[in-house]
């Protein structure tokens, strides 16, 4: 403590204020700092673990490097509470994922701290190799990092960018954050890989260490080498996978001993005019100081409120079931009587339900780790031959692998079967993770099924009629959290593919909804009957590709008002009815037709009744269109 008994963390606001600190100061301001960020998150919720893991690590960065000047790019989002909270946002960090709040992820418009937006992985070395370019073509003079996580480099696009960082001899420096997690456990050769490097390590003496350095940096860094001496104990150099790629490796060390991480960023720092990239290779703990390593399993990746005192989560009385849930016990099903079913997921087991489908059927189940441009091809493969693989993935993922959905499935017919978890708004994960353009994307590909459920029974159905498609893709999508409560039904029988429902019959007005609006659609249709005597047809589309051609049909040809309601972007189901209405002159004559989305904008994280709110995609949107229209 001070003398005005505030903490030496009270007089950090900007990584200036830590310039000037020791390391025993500095390791005073990163247990204060972890202690502060369990404290804020335990009232919040959100992403814990991963921040927890970095803080000596963006402690002794903001140190060293001259932020924001030198560039700090983070992958991802989820490790970057400690980096907003030494960057001028202290005082908001409460507001976390909170309406009008600070984002739980990187934002430009934010803080010019965060100079890469990030809320998807392993797009760090990237967009610092491009900083760096640009630095390099306007001749300035700064230094760029890029930190990335293990679990990260299970993505295809990390490796691009070191084999291109490689070949630009790019002075870039990317900092490896190995805790051997990314949400879930890492998987795949290169975690293994880290764990072989770990083990097997070789401590190099002082002499080797210099003599190492020397042979691979210019004469004029004769002084950083001189500097490296000093702390050769704790550094390893060597011969390995990532020098092989063209990088200078250093490591690893320990990410929470500052004593380590000071002197070697520095030297790190003081080596900007070499003509090739740095890889400094640090281990971490994820969830440090709040739970231990050997127990740090996803729960503890994003949490929900916590009691303060007892650190114990504070429970929801909510008995109704996820989407999630159903949709992995509905699977389990399934599989009990088919042995072709498996599960297919990018590092999101617990996510999309899956890590209950494995405690069944372990050897069908397959985490891919986070490369969704290899699950979908990897399923395209097993469908062609005959299994029948479950892609569960989130909407807003999907996007990272179009290219596969379009040419390795699509094209050939390959009955895979995508389970579109967290589709539509998300609430606190914000914009990066809103399940927006699935409907658009999918529902303009040839000889695709997409099946939207309007409740847990529905998607039950929706599950049941993708297993018996077997010459086509298909995907049913589904939001995050829990369904209406509905009761649940033992026999289920799959769909009549191209085929809605009508839920009840009216005059004047027609909603057409797909997916889980419908609720909100019905409510309208009540105030519409009891407030200005409107007769109100409510239909359930519920495919969003096959459209039923005939429902439509009628319900243009029977009523004076069509409004198409959705939980997607423009361009989807909405697009897709007014296309076939107008081939068929059915706008030509008195029918006034309103299709209602997502808007044509980001919308920042909110509760998700809010943001439908906002996107008049509720009952009163939805009565308002109607009064526009009359």
């Amino acid at each position: 403590m001070t003398h005005d008994n505030r903490t030496i963390l009270d007089y950090i606001f900007y990584p200036s204020d830590l310039k000037t600190l020791s390391i025993e100061e500095l390791q005073t301001v990163s247990a204060q700092l972890r202690e502060r960020i369990i404290d804020i998150v335990l009232q919040t919720g959100g992403h814990l673990g991963a921040g927890l893991g970095v803080v000596e690590l963006t402690v002794a960065l903001h140190h060293v490097f001259d932020t924001p000047k030198d560039l700090l790019v983070w992958d991802i989002g989820h490790q970057a509470y400690p980096h907003k909270y030494l960057t001028g946002r202290k005082d908001k960090l409460h507001t976390i994922r909170q309406p009008e709040g600070l984002s739980g992820f990187l934002k430009r418009q934010e803080s010019p701290y965060d100079v890469f937006g990030a809320g998807h992985s392993s797009t760090s070395i990237s967009a610092a190799l491009g900083f760096a370019t640009a630095r390099d073509i306007k001749q300035e003079n700064h230094n760029v990092i890029a930190v990335i996580g293990d679990g990260a480099l299970s993505a295809g696009m990390a490796y691009e960018a070191m084999n291109n960082a490689s070949l630009l001899k790019s002075n870039v420096t990317v900092v490896l954050n190995d805790n051997k997690m990314s949400i879930a456990p890492a998987v795949g050769a290169m975690s293994q890989y880290l764990c072989r490097l770990i083990s097997s390590q070789h401590f190099l003496s002082a002499r080797g260490v210099a003599k190492d350095i020397l042979h691979r940096m210019p004469e004029i860094l004769e002084t950083f080498t001189k500097k490296t001496k000093k702390y050769a104990k704790d550094l390893i150099v060597g011969g390995n996978f990532f020098e092989e790629l063209g990088f200078h490796y250093i490591g690893p060390i320990d990410g929470h001993n500052l004593s380590q991480l000071v002197p070697i960023l520095k030297n790190i720092k003081e080596a900007n005019t070499i003509d090739k990239p740095i890889l400094l290779h640090v281990l971490t703990e994820k969830g440090r100081g709040f739970v231990a390593q050997s127990k740090c399993d996803e729960s503890y990746h994003a949490i929900g409120k916590y009691d303060k005192i007892t650190r114990t989560p504070i429970k929801s009385n909510e008995q109704k079931p996820t989407y999630t849930e159903v949709f992995a016990k509905t699977l389990i099903k399934l599989a009990t009587n088919d042995s072709t079913v498996v599960g297919v997921t990018a590092a999101m087991p617990s996510g999309t339900g899956l890590n209950l489908f494995a405690q069944r059927f372990k050897d069908r189940m397959f985490d891919v780790g986070i490369a969704e441009q290899h699950a979908v091809t990897f399923a395209a493969a097993l469908a062609l031959e005959g299994i029948k693989p479950f892609v569960a993935i989130y909407s807003t993922f999907l996007q990272r692998a179009y290219d596969q959905v379009v040419h390795d499935v699509a094209i050939q017919s390959a009955p895979v079967r995508f389970a579109i978890d967290r589709a539509g708004f998300v609430g606190a994960d914000g914009p990066t993770h809103a399940g927006t353009f699935d409907i658009l994307c999918l529902a303009a590909l040839p000889n695709f099924v997409i099946m939207c459920p309007s409740d847990e029974l529905e998607l039950m159905r929706a599950i049941h009629t993708a297993y018996h498609i077997n010459d086509k893709p298909s995907a049913f999508r589904f939001p995050r959290g829990t369904g209406t409560g509905i009761a649940i039904q033992d026999d289920i029988l799959p769909y009549q593919i191209g085929k809605g429902r009508v839920l009840q019959v009216g005059n004047d007005i027609a909603l057409l909804s797909l997916g889980t609006r419908l609720h909100e659609c019905l409510k309208a249709a009540s105030a519409l009957q009891e407030e200005r005597g409107l007769s109100v047809t409510v239909a359930d589309a519920v495919f969003a590709k096959p459209i039923d051609r005939d429902l439509v049909y009628e319900l243009a040809k029977n009523h004076k008002i069509l409004i198409t309601v959705e939980e997607g972007s423009i361009g989807g189901f909405g697009s897709h009815v007014a296309n076939f209405l107008s081939s068929e002159g059915l706008l030509d004559g008195s029918l006034r037709f309103r299709s209602l989305f997502m808007p044509d904008r980001f919308i920042d994280q909110d509760v998700p009744y809010a943001m439908y709110e906002q996107s008049q995609l509720n009952a009163s949107g939805i009565i308002n269109t109607i009064n526009k229209i009359i």
